[in-house]
């Protein structure tokens, strides 16, 4: 089962949701919001902004603007679990 992090569960919170581990077992988290589960987010065979940092902070922040151009497209929809990954994983 994945660990969520501290700064995970922050970002979540100012995003107005909770995070839970995900009940997917190809995904990380479970994101809620009045207590419906709108995303599951991150797939577990990855590593995410946190886990890299606790690694090397280099390279967690080249893995990150990484990520960011890669998922350029749907990070910034509102609302999607691309937004959601962005948002909780990789901030």
């Amino acid at each position: 089962m994945y660990q969520i992090e501290p700064n995970q569960k922050k970002n979540a919170k100012k995003l107005g949701v909770v995070i839970k581990p995900s009940t997917n077992p190809k995904k990380k988290i479970d994101v809620f919001k009045d207590n419906e589960k709108i995303a599951s987010i991150g797939a577990t065979g990855y590593m995410d902004y946190e886990k890299y940092k606790k690694i090397d902070p280099n390279l967690a922040q080249k893995k990150r603007t990484n990520y960011k151009k890669r998922h350029e497209k749907d990070r910034h929809i509102t609302g999607s679990n691309g937004y959601y990954a962005d948002k909780i994983l990789w901030n």
